[in-house]
């Protein structure tokens, strides 16, 4: 059954859909409105996915992400195709219409295309969202396209709530991430300390660090040891700072020194340390100046990766004022960021002058 131009249409202007971690997507939006001014949004799923209207044409909008990286904002995708129910198309399917507006894109054929479907409660299919992946790429095998999930050349993004479809086909540049909805999922490991190690993985991957090039890290309040489990994987020397007990899997390990004291108690070599890490539940005005009170140990040139949490009702204003604090100790922020394995935090990495 073919979809009427009354049922599904081609979307040219700027609206796309936005995804943050739970909670922020006020946050999100709030970054969108300082880059775009005025910004329209209608809540898709609570707290967490908007579809938002940017007043910018996409290429411009696109140039200004280039520029200035948003901080809340984890995921988002432009919408080219929309199906909203209404009381004529209520019994109707609107499948043929998105697969054909699918095969109708000549950008696709012969390409490396990604398939990223996402649906709220109650949505329109009714399936799993891997069916519909499944369902898709069956029906979209006469594009001749090598169907990926990493390094897609395109992103065929769906989401489905409960009365409509939007969808689009962009690049993961556009989209911010070529993770569906920008969440990077690990397997949970034999044996592992905790999932504090996913936070340190997804550093690696977003911020673009080659933890292997490090060779002594400094891993403030360690215990029980997830970053620093992390790092002796990846061949570092780690000194773990803190007074609570590690996890036994790692103390036997030579390249391990635990230290158990408090941070603000230890005295190291000046440029002892190439890498410092800092992953606590503290107050984040006080890790931060945890942090530079200890960074005479950090070579010039050494980077910190340090997360901070969100304890304030206005955590756009904290967090600048964290980040002033840093600068002014002499790091210079390359990247802040709420990841997918944040929760009410952001992770700052930064690199000493």
């Amino acid at each position: 059954m073919q979809d009427n131009t009354d049922e599904a249409q081609t979307i040219t202007s700027a609206r796309y859909v936005c995804t943050a971690n739970h909670g922020f997507a006020p946050y999100a939006q709030e970054e969108l409105r300082r880059l775009f001014g005025s910004v329209k949004s209608t809540v898709l799923v609570p707290g967490e996915v908007l579809l938002v209207t940017l007043p910018q044409e996409p290429q411009e909008i696109e140039r200004q992400f280039a520029d200035v990286q948003p901080l809340f904002l984890r995921h988002m995708f432009p919408v080219g195709w929309q199906w909203t129910i209404n009381e004529e198309n209520s019994g109707q399917a609107w499948e043929n219409g998105f697969v054909q507006y699918l095969l109708d894109d000549e950008r696709l054929k012969g390409a490396r295309v990604a398939i990223q479907p996402r649906k709220s409660e109650s949505a329109l299919w009714q399936e799993s969202a891997v069916s519909l992946k499944d369902m898709l790429q069956t029906r979209l095998d006469e594009l001749g396209a090598e169907f990926v999930v990493r390094d897609a050349d395109w992103i065929i993004s769906v989401f489905i709530s409960k009365d409509q479809v939007l969808a689009g086909i962009s690049t993961p540049r556009q989209n911010l991430s070529d993770w569906n909805g920008g969440a990077i999922r690990f397997q949970r490991e034999e044996g592992q300390i905790s999932r504090a190690k996913f936070k340190l993985l997804e550093a690696e991957s977003v911020f673009d660090i080659n933890f292997s090039a490090f060779h002594e890290a400094l891993d403030i309040g360690a215990a029980p040891g997830g970053w620093s489990s992390f790092l002796l994987e990846r061949g570092l020397k780690v000194t773990a700072v803190d007074p609570a007990k590690m996890h036994p899997s790692i103390l036997a390990s030579p390249q391990l020194t635990h230290i158990r004291k408090n941070a603000d108690s230890v005295k190291f070599r000046d440029g002892e340390f190439d890498l410092l890490v800092c992953d606590m539940s503290w107050n984040p005005k006080q890790t931060a100046k945890m942090v530079i009170d200890l960074l005479y140990a950090l070579v010039p040139g050494g980077t910190a990766v340090v997360t901070v949490k969100l304890m304030s009702k206005k955590p756009m204003a904290l967090i600048q004022e964290v980040i002033s604090l840093f600068e002014a100790a002499q790091m210079q922020v390359q990247r802040a960021k709420q990841l997918f394995h944040n929760r009410d935090e952001i992770t700052i990495y930064m690199i000493k002058y």
